[in-house]
């Protein structure tokens, strides 16, 4: 079984360190996206919520950005899976950390969740504070 760890950050505080003792994984940034932050009626939301999550439905450039990071990721694990490795680190950052990169981490962890053999644990750097 492979525990993949999704986790999203804010890159004024620093790509995260990865835990596991596998020491990396994938960082993929989303600052190119359309920031709902700089959006007064969505400042207060997180990437959770669902006018956010309504706002990105109808974002192409973030549609098109996870499922291309999603196939990586998929390769990825299938890899880890025939040379049995057991921890793979996925990150996801934006400016805050409270937008795009919770709604892809929600997003791409979902994704991932339909499959049975793996473990998926989702880490919100800047929701948890």
């Amino acid at each position: 079984m492979v525990r993949v760890n999704v986790i999203s950050f804010s890159y004024r505080k620093g790509i995260p360190i990865d835990v596991s003792g596998h020491g990396g994984g994938f960082v993929f940034d989303c600052r190119f996206i359309e920031n709902p932050g700089l959006i007064d009626s969505l400042k207060g939301y997180t990437g959770k919520d669902e006018q956010i999550k309504d706002f990105f439905k109808n974002d192409p450039e973030m549609d098109l950005f996870l499922k291309q990071t999603l196939k990586i990721i998929l390769s990825a694990i299938e890899k880890y899976k025939q040379r049995k490795y057991s921890n793979l680190s996925v990150a996801y950052g934006c400016t805050g950390g409270r937008h795009r990169s919770v709604y892809a981490t929600e997003w791409i962890a979902a994704q991932l969740a339909v499959s049975e053999d793996l473990h998926i644990s989702i880490i919100h750097s800047e929701l948890s504070l």
